[in-house]
């Protein structure tokens, strides 16, 4: 992956914080499996994806494994932060 951090759209932070279940709304079909394939994927794949789909890798990323990642991905989803 990129050594930058990608900018993370309010609207990406709903769906990846719908799909953890902490609130958001879900994607259309497409973003749906798309962010199920990205959070599935091995770190070699995961690198590959992130390549296309930037901002979707590193807010499944947080999700998954930040220890604040899913309030962080809320404060994006709110307006009350810029990832």
């Amino acid at each position: 992956m990129s050594t930058e951090t990608p900018t993370i759209p309010a609207e990406t932070a709903r769906h990846v914080l719908s799909m953890f279940g902490a609130g958001g709304y879900p994607p259309g079909r497409f973003g749906r499996q798309l962010l199920e394939l990205i959070a599935g994927a091995d770190r070699q794949n995961m690198a590959r994806l992130a390549m296309t789909f930037p901002a979707e890798v590193e807010a499944v990323r947080m999700a998954q494994y930040d220890e604040d990642g899913i309030a962080k991905l809320q404060a994006i989803a709110n307006g009350q932060a810029a990832a």
